[in-house]
């Protein structure tokens, strides 16, 4: 089984490794272009040809399913993706856990770049699931970047700010961009207040991980425990539609060392 994921950069990092505790036997095509980085202030046009190149690198390696891990991605491009892949290639997008955060009986808020704050796809989606509870949309500038590029003052700077904008009495975080989880206790020590729980984080990754094993009828089968006599699986990572080694960016997070450490690079 062969599972590609695809976003700007290392966004993607988090439903790899969602993907990799489901099927440890799965192998990896990561898909990015991160010198097209950041997505989100570009056209939805331009946007969407980003993507389909980033996609159609995936797809030339066959692989049995494409995860978008990548909400801005997701919101404008999700269609043209689907329209020119499926059905040979099932794709599936990452969709804010609005749903779900709603069923916590709120208040919620959602971090998201700023092109996803106030978009129509996002506020339709509230709309929709969590109309009955109080909402705080907290547009997150610059951190997607930060967190890209392993910047670890632009990192906390912007997740100052968003915390700042986030209400005290939030019970429940969606964390509405792939990249924002792979600083989530960061987040999480920043949203702390005195005297109150800190408050659930909501990510995309073991969703869209589940789903993508959902729509090619695969079980998930668990953490490997015993991978005595068998191959390792191979982890293929793509910039710009060229085989190269994960960037060191990515090193610094648990996330891409643990790829790696399993992986077979090939």
């Amino acid at each position: 089984m062969k599972i590609a994921l695809m976003d700007s950069g290392i966004g993607l990092l988090a439903a790899a490794h969602a993907v990799r505790e489901l099927r440890p036997d799965a192998d990896l095509v990561l898909s990015s272009a991160p010198d097209t980085m950041p997505w989100g202030p570009r056209t939805p046009q331009d946007l969407t040809q980003l993507a389909l190149a980033v996609a159609r690198a995936a797809a030339e390696r066959r692989p049995d399913a494409l995860i978008v891990a990548c909400n801005t991605a997701s919101v404008h491009a999700l269609p043209t993706l689907r329209a020119e892949l499926e059905p040979l290639l099932p794709v599936i997008g990452t969709v804010p856990a609005i749903k779900p955060a709603a069923a916590s009986g709120g208040p919620v808020a959602i971090w998201a770049t700023p092109a996803t704050t106030g978009s129509p796809y996002q506020r339709a989606l509230i709309r929709d699931f969590a109309s009955h509870i109080r909402v705080t949309e907290v547009p997150c500038p610059g951190l997607a970047d930060a967190v890209e590029h392993a910047d670890e003052a632009a990192i906390d700077r912007a997740v100052a700010e968003a915390a700042a904008l986030t209400p005290p009495d939030v019970r429940t975080v969606v964390l509405g961009c792939t990249h924002y989880e792979l600083v989530a206790e960061r987040i999480r020590t920043a949203l702390r207040r005195p005297g109150r729980p800190a408050p659930d984080l909501l990510g995309s990754a073991g969703a869209v991980a589940a789903q993508a094993l959902r729509r090619i009828g695969q079980p998930a089968t668990g953490p490997a425990t015993d991978r005595a006599g068998r191959p390792a699986p191979r982890l293929t990572v793509l910039l710009g539609g060229v085989e190269a080694e994960l960037p060191a960016t990515a090193l610094t997070y648990a996330e891409g060392r643990l790829l790696t450490a399993v992986g077979q690079p090939r």
